[in-house]
């Protein structure tokens, strides 16, 4: 069990990690946060909530895997290279695809409800 908790308590610390060192963190939370306020004002339907809050995680998950790979390959390849370039290209792509797709799901569930107010 206590090797459970130690589990959560790492996970934790990569998340601080990320919010400390990935200034792009801090946009997407900023804009989650919007998300959720304008849920809440909008009065979202259990299926519209399941979709938003899957689509902040996704983005957030393709963030931390994003920085876990900059940092790796920062480890292994510290001097410029144009493979580690292009491998840390392709992971910040990841985060561009989760945000759009994110993006464009936030205009299909608020859109409706906005022009219809």
């Amino acid at each position: 069990m206590k090797k459970r908790l130690l589990s959560f308590r790492y996970a934790f610390q990569g998340l601080f990690h990320l919010f400390r060192g990935q200034p792009n963190a801090w946009i997407h939370l900023i804009a989650a946060i919007g998300v959720i306020i304008a849920g809440f004002l909008c009065g979202l339907s259990v299926t519209e909530w399941g979709f938003i809050i899957f689509a902040i995680g996704m983005v957030f998950a393709a963030e931390l895997f994003n920085s876990a790979i900059e940092e790796l390959v920062n480890k292994i390849s510290p001097e410029h290279d144009l493979v580690a370039g292009k491998i840390k290209d392709l992971a910040a792509g990841a985060v561009l695809v989760a945000a759009i797709s994110a993006a464009i799901l936030g205009l299909l569930i608020f859109l409706p409800k906005l022009i219809v107010h």
